[in-house]
């Protein structure tokens, strides 16, 4: 009798078909989730991309108008509108319509906040009388889903939302090498480094201070006989050049510690015809409106101030009376004159209501603060110590013991060049420049959307 032997087991061609179905179906639902994740993925990040360049367009916007309306309680209040309007603008830009739709709907929320620090905190509205940073974020740009609905298969069924954020933060930076500066020279003290003092004081200026940024024939010179605070840059030379620099086409890029040479001679005709653009008074070869544009705002006082150096020791004059500065405000013998901050309002207030023409800022002159000390003679070199802001009052006459250029110091204004590396206080011309997004208060803690 023969032993009875089991036969092994064997999948018959039905079991196997069933077994290669369940294969197939992890295939293709591994496949899925492969395209949700690629495809969507690809999705999110070209989106965020979008978002962010938005963003940061944004922040550019509302910390630019910032600085243009600084100073004015509801100001920030234009800053906000620009922030919105420039994101807006982005949105609606080729290529971006999906962004354009989200933009229009009431889930698409868009924080415009300010503060005086770039590391915050932020608010809106400000909590400082002055901010300077404007931070701008989208937290919840949800988006379209494509086979995104495939992640319901895995967990509880629910597919998470599919959004993107993006945040910046903007402000000014002291311009490290600025290009655009006018060719003319006033001394500073080198002992008063406004990094040593606390930035009480700006190489011996303060807000508003008065200072003739130009002497005219006759008058004691500052640094020296036959020099009358002009300067060669840029290898310029001679009256056209200096027309041409004086109206703001020449760039001559610059650095601290650097030196600078000085152009004597009064040259009268072309410093006024130059510096008087600024005020849409186009005279000499070349100046025209075109090339040249007025500032946003052109009125000064007339009669005119004028310089008085018989009186010890000499000083600035309105129709015989000394003009005293008193935080920016201009007044002699009880009369108040056009000055710094009265420019400041009427600027603000047309860039608030729209209706500004000409070019911001044109009256705003970026100028050397050199260290004098020992530099005498005709054309000399000049170290430079900064350099300064000041605002130009009034048009400049064309008669030689009358051709002063007088201006008040402002220890801001803007520049170009390359943006320092860190924010400072007001140091200057300075750049509008976007920074690492930080929350709590420190650089410890950055935003991964920024």
């Amino acid at each position: 009798m023969k032993p009875h032997m089991q036969r092994p087991f064997t999948a018959t061609p039905a079991r196997q078909r069933g077994a290669v179905m369940v294969l197939i179906v992890i295939a293709l639902a591994s496949i899925l989730l492969m395209g949700a994740l690629a495809l969507d993925g690809g999705h999110m990040l070209l989106n965020k991309t979008r978002l962010q360049n938005a963003v940061d367009a944004a922040a550019l916007s509302g910390a630019k108008t910032l600085s243009q309306v600084s100073g004015v309680p509801t100001g920030y209040l234009a800053a906000v509108a620009a922030a919105r309007n420039t994101l807006a603008s982005n949105a609606y830009a080729d290529g971006n319509g999906e962004l354009a739709d989200a933009v229009d709907t009431p889930e698409f929320v868009i924080h415009v906040e300010f503060s005086d620090s770039v590391y915050g905190p932020f608010f809106n509205p400000p909590v400082s009388t002055e901010p300077r940073y404007v931070r701008v974020s989208v937290p919840n740009y949800r988006l379209d889903w494509f086979f995104w609905g495939a992640l319901q298969a895995i967990g509880n069924g629910v597919a998470p939302d599919k959004a993107v954020a993006a945040i910046a933060t903007a402000g000014p930076s002291p311009s490290a090498a600025p290009c655009k500066i006018e060719p003319i020279l006033v001394c500073g003290d080198p002992n008063d480094d406004p990094a040593d003092n606390g930035g009480d004081s700006y190489w011996g200026y303060g807000y508003g201070d008065l200072e003739v940024l130009k002497s005219a024939a006759g008058n004691q010179p500052e640094i020296g006989p036959g020099n009358f605070q002009l300067l060669r840059l840029d290898d310029a030379k001679g009256a056209n050049d200096l027309r041409t620099a004086l109206a703001g086409g020449i760039e001559k890029c610059n650095v601290v510690d650097d030196e600078v040479g000085t152009e004597p001679g009064n040259t009268v005709g072309p410093v006024a015809q130059g510096l008087n653009t600024r005020f849409g008074v186009y005279n000499g070869p070349g100046m025209s409106a075109t090339d040249y544009p007025p500032d946003w705002v052109t009125e000064f006082t007339d009669p005119k101030m004028t310089y008085n150096d018989s009186t010890s020791p000499p000083r600035v004059e309105h129709q015989g009376q000394e003009v005293i500065s008193d935080g920016g405000n201009l007044i002699a013998g009880g009369t108040e004159l056009y000055d710094l901050n009265d420019w400041l309002a009427d600027s603000t207030a047309c860039a608030t209501s729209g209706t500004c023409a000409g070019a911001r800022e044109r009256r705003m002159l970026n100028i050397v603060i050199g260290n004098c000390d020992g530099v005498s003679g005709g054309q000399v070199d000049v170290p430079v110590l900064d350099f300064g802001c000041f605002f130009l009052l009034q048009t400049v006459a064309q008669s030689g013991v009358e051709a002063q250029v007088f201006g008040q110091f402002v220890k801001e204004c803007e520049g170009d060049g390359v943006a320092g590396p860190v924010p400072s206080e007001d140091v200057g011309p300075n750049i509008i420049q976007l920074y690492k997004t930080y929350f709590n208060g420190g650089i410890d803690d950055p935003s991964h959307d920024s």
